[in-house]
């Protein structure tokens, strides 16, 4: 028992043996939960990972944290949809983190000072996987294998690695000496590069399943699909596509006075900048869907990046949103306008929607030519027999081709996502399932953790701040592949990193510690920066739950006493 002294304090360290944590019916735990952006990110990043380690000063390995799961960064830095950054909690707060900024930053920042990535060239006697298509799902899907120890043989058609990146993207958005710098620092990893073999042609499927462990096709969809009105095709069309790609490798195309392009995708929003470019007067962009808002649900949204679609409007591209084409207006097989009627998505009970039009809306639109940009399928030479007559492969999560053991396919060639970081994510996704395959593993498919939802941060810890928007180019600058969107400082990147909730994430507050009534928080000698410095002490916790409330990032969770 304790002996209290005459003022009826007890001895010192008599306390301890009052063990109160028995009173408790709660304890306090720390729980690693997912951001939002971590979950919203096709390609697997986790933003707030980064973030934290840039706040620290530490970019290097803040480089490294992306390129473990995304070796682009510089690319997707630039040309990804970044859904991350509609997702962060901060949005809800004043303005979400200049995610793709960070990430531009960091991946230029490791070109300019060579920074290596963490990877060791595999073992000679490694098994050999075939990577087909130097996109950004073969790319992936070959820097993961051979972060896993095996071999890879990449082959592509084109003369250089990069796929869709290199040949329909537009230089202002994607300058070419950053790609050519980052696939030539990835292509240097250990992975052997076969230009100009085209599958069907130089090789077979046969050849590959006999040779390899493995085959992992990213080949890519550049089928244009075909298009008409009522069966009615103008003369002389050509798909969106197609010209885009021919703007890319030549820097021209032919520029009629008014154009009308068919779709709400990036290849259309291209298209429509590259014609103004060009020099067309008029370019118009006919879409079924809305243009992007804060209040227009995803679904009924244009595909296209949205800032893309404001930098097309700057530059003068007009948006027809929620309108089809009816007919064509042609003079002998020229188009000389469209007959255009308001369209309306109609919610269905299976959750779709329908696209109906409105008659009695219709409106007539003089242009001179129509492009269609309505997407692409996957060219089915030399992969006739996998194909069957399906648009796309059919695979499971992992990129299983169904019924062909020991082929795997990621990227625009599966269908579903068509976006750079998802292409990303499949080549992933791929090579840990092609590694199961080789070495007979089991694949665990783990569903995506509930990501921290802005209603569990602790706001009264935060600040309002203005988010750091990159510089754009002013619009009578944009003459031709002048880069539109430009890069935040190292001083910026840093602000927005300390903008960062670090959601689901101990950043080292010390409220847990300094609040506790019980002193039942401790903490170790180390610096803390991860949370696993901070200590429960069970013996004394009576849960009160002062330490979760008083958490600002969610990292505290209450569990009922067991």
């Amino acid at each position: 028992m304790a002996i209290l002294t005459r003022g009826a304090y007890a001895y010192p360290s008599t306390s301890l043996q009052y063990h109160t944590g028995t009173w408790r019916v709660q304890k306090p735990i720390h729980e690693h939960r997912a951001a939002p952006c971590h979950n919203a990110c096709p390609a697997g990043e986790d933003a707030q990972a980064y973030l934290a380690k840039i706040a620290e000063g530490r970019f290097q390995e803040a480089w490294e944290t992306i390129v473990r799961i995304n070796p682009l960064p510089a690319v997707t830095g630039r040309v990804c949809h970044h859904p991350c950054e509609k997702s962060c909690n901060r949005g809800e707060y004043d303005e979400p983190l200049a995610i793709h900024s960070a990430e531009r930053f960091l991946g230029d920042e490791a070109i300019k000072n060579n920074w290596a990535y963490p990877v060791s060239p595999p073992a000679p006697n490694a098994p050999h996987v075939a990577v087909i298509g130097a996109g950004p799902a073969g790319l992936s899907a070959a820097y993961h294998l051979i972060q896993r120890g095996h071999n890879v043989t990449l082959f592509d058609e084109l003369p250089e690695a990069g796929g869709v990146l290199r040949t329909a993207i537009p230089q202002y958005r994607l300058p070419r000496e950053v790609l050519n710098a980052e696939v030539k620092r990835l292509l240097a990893v250990g992975m052997k590069f076969e230009p100009q073999k085209r599958l069907g042609r130089d090789f077979y499927i046969e050849d590959l399943q006999r040779d390899y462990a493995a085959v992992f096709l990213g080949i890519g969809n550049r089928h244009g699909r075909e298009w008409s009105i009522d069966g009615v095709i103008p003369r002389g069309l050509r798909n969106g596509l197609e010209l885009l790609e021919e703007w890319v490798a030549l820097g021209e195309v032919p520029t009629p006075q008014s154009v009308a392009i068919v779709g709400g995708g990036n290849t259309a929003v291209d298209i429509a900048r590259v014609l103004k470019r060009a020099g067309t007067r008029e370019v118009h962009v006919i879409t079924h869907h809305a243009l992007p808002g804060v209040d227009v649900p995803p679904e009924l949204m244009m595909t296209a990046i949205p800032r893309e679609i404001s930098q097309a409007q700057d530059e003068g591209v007009i948006v027809h949103e929620f309108r089809g084409i009816r007919r064509l207006i042609l003079r002998g097989e020229k188009v000389v306008g469209l007959e255009l009627v308001h369209m309306k998505k109609v919610p269905q009970a299976n959750g779709k929607f329908e696209t109906k039009a409105f008659e009695g809306t219709e409106t007539v639109l003089h242009v001179e030519q129509v492009i269609p940009a309505i997407g692409q399928e996957v060219l089915p030479f030399g992969v006739e027999m996998l194909l069957g007559n399906q648009p796309f492969f059919k695979v499971d999560h992992w990129g299983n081709l169904e019924k062909h053991p020991g082929i795997f396919v990621g990227g625009d060639a599966r269908g579903g996502h068509g976006t750079l970081s998802g292409a990303i994510g499949d080549g992933r996704r791929a090579a840990e399932a092609i590694d199961a395959y080789i070495l007979g593993g089991n694949l665990i498919h783990h569903e995506a953790a509930q990501a921290v939802p802005y209603s569990q941060i602790n706001l009264n810890y935060f600040e309002h701040s203005t988010r750091h928007n990159s510089p754009i180019l002013p619009v009578e600058a944009r003459r031709s592949c002048e880069e539109v969107e430009g890069g935040l400082s190292q001083h910026e990147v840093f602000a927005e990193s300390q903008r960062c909730f670090s959601c689901g994430n101990c950043f080292a507050c010390d409220n847990c510690w300094t609040l506790c009534p019980d002193s039942a928080v401790l903490k170790t000698t180390e610096t803390a920066f991860d949370g696993t410095h901070y200590i429960f002490d069970y013996d004394y916790c009576k849960g009160c739950g002062l330490c979760a409330h008083e958490c600002p990032c969610s990292f505290i969770a209450m569990k009922d006493e067991l």
